[in-house]
């Protein structure tokens, strides 16, 4: 962290973000993970901060990442300053992960699941795990809000694709939550954990579902195809169906803020999916 991610990763550039969110007059925010370093409660609190002054809770929708959860401390000092921005709709505040995930909260005719893949491992691995339990909960959840006729977005960090991330980093039960996701489709997956453009069509029985992953919203490194970035997604429906845009803002170290791009990446992760 002293050595390269304290120069990769700046508060600035968070800065710029924030009010380049609040510019565009989004609707909706997914935040899908790795707010903290190392998930130490002060990082926490730090993060909790950050989020009260980007938007309210009811607006943004936070689901934890693998660094969230590398050390593993109390609930109550931890995930709990979050309560607000992952609980579910007319859900309690949760003690647990078990409790909160998934959380669900509909907006307008979305349906917005939140799962948790944040499990602490040991060091030099970032893989993550759902759980049973939580599978089960995920498979009724898309079910109820598919026969409800909603658009369902599911959020998770880590990517449910086999190939996005090598092993180290993959999701261990993700053929588990693929046959889920296969049975009962989602309209639109998003995840993060990669640090770059990422995009997968998964087959389902209701066709084909695509899951698109986000490079850091903060990162300012030497690639610059993982600089800072975020999309926006506009979602209609129409006589025949639901329609999808997506559109991407990158951060320019030459005007020193968020600028629209052309969608190269994204159009080139989607070129590269596999059919």
């Amino acid at each position: 962290w002293l050595l390269r991610r304290r120069h990769e990763h700046r508060t600035d550039v968070l800065d710029v973000l924030r009010a380049d969110l609040q510019a565009e007059h989004l609707d909706h925010i997914a935040v899908t993970g790795d707010l903290t370093h190392l998930g130490l409660p002060q990082e926490f609190r730090e993060a909790a901060t950050w989020l009260a002054r980007l938007g309210r809770p009811e607006a943004i929708t936070v689901v934890p990442g693998n660094h969230d959860a590398y050390a593993p401390e109390e609930w109550r000092e931890t995930f709990a300053q979050w309560t607000a921005y992952m609980q579910g709709d007319n859900a309690g505040a949760p003690t647990d992960a078990d409790d909160a995930f998934p959380s669900l909260r509909i907006r307008r005719e979305v349906a917005l699941i939140g799962l948790s893949t944040a499990r602490p491992t040991a060091p030099f691995l970032a893989t993550g795990r759902l759980g049973e339990r939580q599978l089960s909960r995920l498979d009724r959840m898309l079910e109820d809000t598919a026969g409800a006729g909603l658009f369902r977005v599911v959020l998770l960090h880590h990517p449910p694709a086999a190939h996005t991330v090598g092993w180290r980093k993959s999701l261990l039960d993700g053929a588990a939550l693929r046959d889920v996701l296969a049975r009962r489709g989602a309209e639109l997956i998003l995840h993060g954990h990669a640090h770059f453009s990422a995009a997968a069509y998964l087959d389902t029985a209701h066709g084909r579902n695509l899951a698109i992953g986000v490079p850091s919203a903060s990162a300012i490194g030497d690639e610059v195809d993982r600089h800072a970035t975020y999309h926006v997604y506009r979602i209609r429906k129409s006589e025949s169906g639901w329609r999808l845009r997506a559109s991407v803002r990158a951060f320019s170290l030459e005007r020193g803020r968020f600028v629209p791009e052309d969608g190269r990446r994204l159009r080139l992760a989607l070129a590269a999916a596999p059919a």
